[in-house]
Order: C-alpha cells, then sequence, then structure tokens
C-alpha cells in the first residue's frame, strides 16, 4: 500500500519536472492566464470604467513620457559621469538638444511631407480614371460579357442603398465630430504635458522602486526589486529596440523606393517605420500604400516595390533585428502573433502597439508568482524531501 503511495508519487513529480522544463508548456501558462484576466476583465468591464476614464486622460502623456524616457535616461546617465555636472542640468541639456532636433526635423521634413500629400490627394481622380478604364475594359472581355448584366445589377442595388443611408451615415459623422475634437484636445494636452512629466521621470525615477518598496513587507522587498528590475529591463530592451528597428526600416524603405522612382518614397517610408513598431505585421502593413502607388504607375514598378520590400526583410530579419533586439524578451513568434491579435480584438491599435510590452510584463509577474508558489507548495517538493520524509516515517 506503501509502495503503490510513492510509486504515484513519483509519477506525479516526474509529470511535475516535465511540465517544470519545458518552455512550451510554461509559455502555454502563461497565455492561458493572460487570456483569462483579459476574460474576467471583460465580464466586469464596468468595474474598470472610472480606470478607464482616468487613463484615458493620462495615460497617453504617461506613455509618451514613458518612452522618451527609455531614450534619453542612458544618455543623461552617461553624461552626468563624464563630465560631473549636476543631473538638472544635465537634463535641461538633453531637452536643448531634442527640441532642437525635433525643429529642425520639422522644418526640413514638414514641406516635403505636405508637397507630397497634396500630390497625392491632387492625383486620386487619375488614380480613378485609371481604375475605371482597366475595369470597363476588363468588363468588355468576353469572359465577362455573361456577368454583365449581373454587374450592372450590383452596381444600381449598391448605388441605391448609398443614396438611402447617407442620411444616416452624415448623422454619424456630425456625431462624430465631437469625439474628433476630444481626441485633438487629449493630443494636445499630452503634448503639453508630457515634457514636464519626463523631466521628473529623468530627474527623480531612479527614486520610485524605493519609494514603492515602503508599502511592501520587509520579507518580500528582494523579491520586490527583482521584479522591478525585470520589467524595467524588459521593457527598455524592447522601446530602445523596436524604435531603432523601426527608424532603420524607415530609412531603408525611403533609400529603396528613391532609387527605384517610386513617388511619395518618403512619406511612404515615414509610414512603414511607424508602422515597423508593430512586431511582425507592420511591414506587411507598410506595403499597402507602396503596392498601391506601385500598380497605378506600372506593373514593373510594382515587380520593384516588391524587390525593394524583399530585401528590406531579408535585412531587417537577418541582420537588423538580430542584431538590436536579439531574443531580450525571450518570446516566441507564434506568442507574440496571437498576442497581438488577441489584444488587437479588445484593445484596438493601442492593443497592437502595447501588447508584447504588456505581455512581456504580466509574463514576469507570473513567472515569479509560479515560481513562489512552487517554493511553498508541497506540489512541488523534490524527489529528495519525500525520500526523507519517508525514512522519517519509518523511523
Amino acid at each position: 500500500m506503501k509502495a503503490s503511495g510513492n510509486e504515484s508519487n513519483k509519477k506525479v513529480h516526474s509529470i511535475l519536472n516535465i511540465i517544470k522544463r519545458s518552455q512550451i508548456v510554461s509559455a502555454l501558462v502563461v497565455i492561458l492566464l493572460v487570456l483569462l484576466i483579459f476574460l474576467v476583465g471583460s465580464k466586469v468591464s464596468w468595474l474598470f470604467n472610472p480606470i478607464k476614464d482616468f487613463l484615458s486622460i493620462v495615460g497617453l502623456p504617461i506613455v509618451l513620457a514613458g518612452v522618451f524616457y527609455y531614450l534619453l535616461n542612458p544618455l543623461v546617465d552617461s553624461w552626468e559621469r563624464r563630465f560631473k555636472i549636476n543631473r538638472t542640468l544635465t537634463i535641461s541639456f538633453v531637452f536643448l538638444i531634442l527640441i532642437g532636433l525635433i525643429v529642425w526635423g520639422l522644418w526640413t521634413l514638414i514641406p516635403v511631407i505636405n508637397q507630397q500629400i497634396q500630390s497625392m490627394i491632387t492625383s486620386i481622380p487619375a488614380y480613378i480614371d485609371h481604375i475605371s478604364r482597366d475595369i470597363n475594359g476588363a468588363m468588355k472581355h468576353p469572359l465577362f460579357n455573361q456577368f454583365s448584366d449581373q454587374v450592372e445589377h450590383w452596381t444600381k442595388t449598391a448605388g441605391d442603398e448609398l443614396s438611402a443611408k447617407s442620411s444616416s451615415y452624415l448623422k454619424t459623422t456630425v456625431n462624430s465630430l465631437g469625439d474628433v475634437v476630444g481626441t485633438i484636445t487629449t493630443i494636445v494636452v499630452a503634448i503639453i504635458t508630457m515634457p514636464f512629466i519626463l523631466f521628473y521621470l529623468l530627474r527623480d525615477g531612479k527614486n520610485l522602486p524605493h519609494y514603492m518598496a515602503k508599502f511592501v513587507p520587509d520579507k518580500g522587498r528582494k523579491s520586490f526589486f527583482l521584479v522591478l528590475t525585470e520589467i524595467n529591463t524588459q521593457i527598455s530592451n524592447y522601446v530602445r529596440g523596436q524604435l531603432t528597428v523601426a527608424f532603420f526600416v524607415g530609412i531603408m524603405f525611403w533609400l529603396g523606393y528613391l532609387t527605384i522612382g517610386l513617388k511619395y518614397a518618403l512619406t511612404i517610408g515615414i509610414i512603414a517605420g511607424i508602422l515597423n513598431m508593430i512586431p511582425y505585421l507592420g511591414s506587411f502593413l507598410a506595403m499597402v500604400p507602396a503596392v498601391l502607388v506601385g500598380a497605378f504607375i506600372s506593373p514593373w514598378m510594382l515587380v520593384k516595390v516588391f524587390i525593394v520590400f524583399v530585401i528590406e526583410q531579408t535585412i531587417e530579419g537577418r541582420v537588423l533585428s538580430p542584431l538590436i533586439l536579439g531574443s531580450n524578451l525571450k518570446i516566441h513568434p507564434v506568442t507574440i502573433i496571437v498576442v497581438l491579435l488577441a489584444a488587437g480584438k479588445m484593445f484596438g491599435v493601442l492593443g497592437v502597439i502595447f501588447g508584447i510590452p504588456g505581455y512581456a510584463v504580466l509574463k514576469v509577474l507570473i513567472s515569479h508568482l509560479f515560481e513562489w508558489y512552487q517554493l511553498n507548495s508541497p506540489l512541488y517538493e523534490t524527489k529528495e524531501t519525500d525520500t526523507l520524509k519517508d525514512e522519517d516515517q519509518q523511523i
């Protein structure tokens, strides 16, 4: 009876050891726990409405300040050590340089981007006419003659439905003007308040963990600092790496499109750089405007656009991402895609942008909670401990 009990304990421990050593199982456990948190949150979303309203006001400036903090903090630390000057003065110098770079960039890029956007808007009627001619030419082909009546019926039906719903569309547009004004106001407030938040983050950010630790019992402070350090490392690696890769991707697309003579190369390159901040999917989304413009010019231009894309993806995948990002986040690509799809479905564009760093933070928290559970749960006692217990019982 006792031997059978020992055998069953050994089997349980062997299964638990396999689970602990399997990265796939650990990743699945983390994903399931994260999805469970999202599911529970969606069922009681009304509880979080006040928090959501609060974050909608202060969230954007805090996030922007956090991004710039991770970019500028190493520079501030380096200059403070090298030049032996006051940290506040160092931050002021960095702010002046940053403002100068932003003004120079806007002064240089805005006129070019504005000219390209105006040219793009002016060319829309020509593009529509080009599409209409292609469609009409295709419909004259004998293959499509048998469908001409059906296409004409679909066109008439679509026109009637559009006319019938135009009033509701107009009403929706008028109602959404308030949301647009609110969004613009939020962005303006974020731009104004972000520098102040950033200044105090750069000056006093190092004291924040010690202040937070005051609310943690003495026994758990070591683990608390360990978790904060790991979260800080994960987020800083992601922010710096992703922005650096996005910057170089934008430059590569711009130079590539400029080389093949694609219109609006600078604007499309900037769009590509911004969209590249979305892991894995960003580059493919950035292809959409380039493919549309290339298709309107000529089939050969479309081929050249795809060649530029293949070259960019090769350089990014083989050189940039391994060199800059590496495997700092230690997240499997399949996990990244699942998180992006789930976060995008639940939180929209913000979910796609912040889903990966949010998952990285939750992964750190859940991993440490799981380690604590392993240390304190009798289910994860080692084989040696069980042997000693059996010997004690025999004695």
